[in-house]
């Protein structure tokens, strides 16, 4: 595969922020440990709504970047060889959306492996450190602002969801730190961050991809149940929009409050609207009770579902597994997902590292979905890339190394295309330039740092195992933009 193809054009253009420096196990019992410290335990958490836009936030980068040390300075690792680099991981790891969090550790932690026995980067250890923002803009921020104050090595942020991406980007970027997001707010798709990446599709095209797959099944009428949460109602409006474009009636649209335990009300609706499919995105709990009432109150008989990437997770698979019978979902779930490289020796290193991390990762169910799970997958691919650069820098500073992530992401004419770290750093020792292709696929930052990819149709078996049922294409996706 040369440097710049593999891909159809892009569709579109969580533990606590006091864990102590180096922090890198997420254990069974659910604390944070480094190899050799004892686990700590994690204390209990609060969770407030407060909706936060992008630009308003922006306004507080300014006294971010003065109540945190500075992003070039003794908060980011040095260059010189030995010592060790802070992955953290930015994310909800308790509150309604506490299954994210889990995700991307996980990721963070099969690559942190793969680069150790690789012997490093530069020579230094990769630690991962969890960083709970709750799901919270309101906790989000002092979260951000303690990363940056107890984390001398902290080299690359993960994470960022869109419960909390808008809020805590302004703060990482002004403190001149690489990250790579998992966020699909509509605001990232033509505000451009330096130091800001994004390898998902943002929740516009993921609304367009759950309609194209309604549109494929001949669904006429669809009924929208979707959590409270930032991340949960970005998709409603561009999918109620993109329905329309295909002709598809709105039976019914209900938000679900994710600390709620009974949704009878909301099913009621939805059961008396007769849809043909439900759109849904709630995490937590959330969708269990909510599709347990919805198959009660219709005769004991399941509506289809179609699910957000984001319900491609062990524990929504458990939960709505013993809520509704696992053999009831896996006929009746379909989701969206982007398009994955489950063949080949990208994905081959990336599944043994993951999986040699599964006794550290807390059980949450079948720990093999998260091979299929955008942020597991896109992380790990982020986190290479990063590697990668500062090896072909030099230098573990973000200020140094962040021109690399899309040299080496996009690829340049004559780049040897490497499939691992372990393969890149052999290359680049050779004197080569390289091009990373991981299992998330070939990367095309455009000028906002965004590479997208395509989508695909992923459905369940009785065991929660993931697979591929489709393909969508560029094209049916731009259809309703």
């Amino acid at each position: 595969m040369s440097a710049t193809s593999g891909r159809e054009p892009d569709p579109l253009h969580s533990y606590p922020s006091d864990s102590p420096k180096g922090t890198g196990m997420l254990a069974s019992d659910g604390s944070t440990t480094t190899l050799g410290v004892r686990p700590r335990p994690t204390t209990g958490a609060r969770r407030v709504s407060r909706p936060v836009k992008l630009l308003a936030v922006a306004l507080v980068a300014g006294l971010a970047a003065t109540a945190c040390s500075s992003g070039s300075g003794n908060s980011s690792a040095g260059s010189s060889s030995g010592g060790s680099i802070t992955i953290a991981d930015v994310a909800p790891f308790t509150g309604a959306d506490a299954a994210l969090g889990p995700i991307y550790y996980a990721s963070c932690l099969g690559a942190a492996q793969a680069i150790k026995d690789a012997g490093g980067v530069l020579g230094k250890r990769v630690n991962c450190k969890a960083v709970d923002t709750r799901g919270d803009p309101a906790d989000a921020v002092p979260a951000a602002r303690q990363m940056f104050a107890s984390t001398n090595d902290l080299g690359l942020v993960i994470g960022l969801t869109s419960d909390e991406a808008a809020s805590v980007v302004p703060i990482i970027n002004s403190n001149k730190m690489v990250m790579f997001g998992m966020t699909g707010e509509s605001e990232f798709d033509s505000t451009h961050f330096d130091y800001f990446y994004r390898l998902v599709a943002p929740d516009m095209a993921e609304s367009y991809a759950l309609v194209a797959i309604a549109q494929q099944k001949g669904y006429k009428k669809v009924a929208l149940a979707f959590g409270n949460d930032i991340g949960s109602q970005t998709f409603v409006k561009p999918a109620i929009s993109a329905l329309g474009k295909a002709g598809i009636s709105v039976a019914d649209n209900e938000t679900l409050d994710l600390k709620a335990s009974t949704f009878r009300t909301e099913a009621s609706k939805i059961v008396a609207s007769h849809p043909d499919a439900i759109f849904i995105e709630a995490l937590g709990p959330a969708s269990a009770s909510f599709l347990s009432e919805v198959k009660q109150l219709n005769g004991g008989k399941s509506i289809p579902i179609v699910a957000t990437s984001a319900c491609i997770d062990p524990s929504w698979f458990k939960a709505v597994s013993a809520a509704i019978g696992a053999k009831d979902l896996a006929a009746n779930f379909v989701a969206d997902n982007t398009a994955i490289e489950t063949t080949g020796p990208a994905y081959q290193t990336f599944k043994q590292s993951l999986l040699s991390q599964k006794s550290k990762v807390s059980n949450t169910g079948n720990f093999e979905t998260y091979l299929t799970a955008p942020g597991a997958v896109h992380l790990y691919d982020g986190i290479n890339l990063a590697a990668l650069a500062m090896v072909a820098a030099k230098s573990t500073k973000p200020k140094t190394y962040r021109p690399f992530v899309e040299s080496i992401g996009n690829g340049t004419p004559g780049a040897v295309e490497v499939h691992s770290f372990a393969e890149g750093v052999a290359a680049l020792k050779a004197g080569k330039a390289v091009h990373y292709v991981g299992p998330g696929g070939p990367t095309n930052f455009d000028s906002f740092h965004d590479s997208t990819g395509l989508f695909e149709i992923d459905s369940y078996d009785a065991n929660g195992n993931v697979s591929v049922v489709g393909k969508l294409s560029a094209a049916q996706i731009r259809a309703y933009s």
